[in-house]
């Protein structure tokens, strides 16, 4: 019995001292999980997110790595955290004597933060993370990623007739405000509203080719870029005050409510609010709210939106040439592509007129259209050469050349564009070469 006992100890000490085992071989390596680390584009001045990758030992032999350093010391802005040292500025950013035993891994952790580069484009930033290893070999893993300067706008208040015209992104923080009776243009130019920021317009507002999108420039998942997640940010406001409002070639996407008219009194002899091409993408809830308003909206893509993609609580509210898809995923109780009613949000009456004249109209959904006549007030609407997903109306007043699309038609729903890809939620909705929407929709 003691033969076996003693026999056990020698056993569990050989084992012991096979896992304490290191070797100096030049012909050990480590393998990594990725031979360079690809980081997304940031904004410089902006900490990034934080990324990671294995070092594995894949030997018989404990390893171990005499110093890990950045080729580039503290010049590149990268910080690095391996297995729980951090690489010490103070020590020219490296740490020393690490081991990893056989068949074991270490996990290293990368940030960065470049300051600004005083370029219009974004700017390549590289270093290199050394591992010397105690038998004198070297190993390396790159780290890559691409440095955006932008303009930073904290609570900015439009006080004056202002032109934004700007070749850098500008990074809003908070509200940006343009007060009652003051004109806001902006041209050429890609806003990035940080979370909880939104824009809010008293006065009035015309933009043409802008972006206003979340400042999220990373992933979610490796499949999934922020960009594509809605609730980013809150999306812009026009109070009652506010009039006269252009939008051309802009887009909206990964908002909370995208774009708001707020009820004000109606009047037909200018517009509140102009859209023309535009895109409203993405949104948490509704994408374009218009209450009690005159406005219209010409070859707009309106898709994906938690609530509804347009609705329009009374005024009098022209859609020609529009795609309007409720493909939103992120919820099973979303809304409908087109809601319209002569109520207003509450339960006051809002005489409604809307006009519909060659557009798409399709979602999910076995009825995207809805229509809520709930007040006594005038419920006008007429819908011309359109495509629509919902049940059939026998009424030529109000429907006229109509494609009553069915869950059973051939090509319906998605089918009818170039690309509904759910898993990585990636939309193209342009038409398919196979859909029976030709000459409709924005594009």
């Amino acid at each position: 019995m003691k033969r076996i006992f003693y026999l056990l100890l020698v056993l569990l000490w050989v084992a012991c001292e096979n896992d304490d085992s290191f070797s100096t071989s030049t012909g050990l390596r480590l393998s990594f999980s990725v031979d360079t680390l690809q980081m997304d584009t940031i904004f410089s001045r902006t900490p990034s997110s934080t990324y990671a990758f294995w070092v594995h030992n894949h030997n018989d032999d404990g390893i171990r790595i005499s110093t890990v350093k950045l080729k580039r010391g503290n010049q590149s802005g990268y910080r690095v955290n391996v297995d729980g040292v951090y690489l010490d500025n103070s020590n020219g950013s490296q740490t020393n004597n690490v081991e990893i035993r056989r068949k074991d891994s270490l996990l290293v952790f990368v940030e960065l933060t470049v300051p600004e580069t005083r370029q219009k484009e974004p700017l390549l930033v590289e270093d290199d993370l050394l591992f010397a290893l105690e038998s004198g070999a070297e190993q390396k893993v790159c780290l890559r990623a691409w440095a955006w300067d932008a303009q930073r706008l904290y609570d900015m208040q439009i006080k004056k007739d202002t032109v934004i015209e700007t070749g850098v992104p500008l990074i809003v923080y908070g509200t940006l405000q343009v007060d009652k009776g003051v004109k806001l243009t902006i041209k050429n130019t890609d806003l990035y509203f940080h979370d909880g920021a939104g824009m809010n317009v008293d006065g009035q507002l015309e933009t043409d080719h802008v972006t206003m999108r979340g400042d999220r420039l990373d992933d979610m998942f490796d499949y999934l870029p922020y960009d594509r997640v809605s609730n980013q940010w809150e999306g812009v406001r026009f109070s009652e005050s506010s009039t006269g409002n252009v939008l051309k070639y802009t887009e909206i996407r990964n908002a909370d409510e995208a774009l708001v008219c707020d009820s004000s009194k109606l009047d037909l002899s200018v517009y509140r609010l102009e859209m023309d091409h535009c895109i409203v993408h993405n949104s948490n809830s509704t994408g374009v709210k218009i209450v009690n308003s005159y406005a219209s909206l010409n070859y707009c893509q309106l898709t994906n939106a938690g609530g509804d993609c347009l609705a329009v609580y009374g005024g009098e509210v022209n859609v020609n040439y529009c795609t309007i898809a409720q493909f939103y995923p992120f919820s099973a109780d979303r809304g409908a592509a087109l809601f319209f009613s002569n109520r207003g949000t509450t339960a006051s009456a809002n005489p409604l007129k809307i006009t519909c004249i060659g557009s798409i109209m399709t979602g999910y959904e076995d009825d995207v259209v809805m229509g809520d006549d709930t007040s006594e007030a005038a419920f006008e609407y007429h819908f011309a050469s359109c495509l629509l997903r919902t049940p059939a109306v026998d009424d030529a007043e109000r429907f006229t050349n109509i494609i009553w699309e069915k869950p059973d038609d051939e090509v319906q729903g998605k089918l009818h564009f170039v690309k509904i890809d759910e898993d990585n939620l990636d939309y193209d909705f342009h038409l398919d070469e196979k859909s029976t929407a030709k000459g409709m929709g924005c594009y």
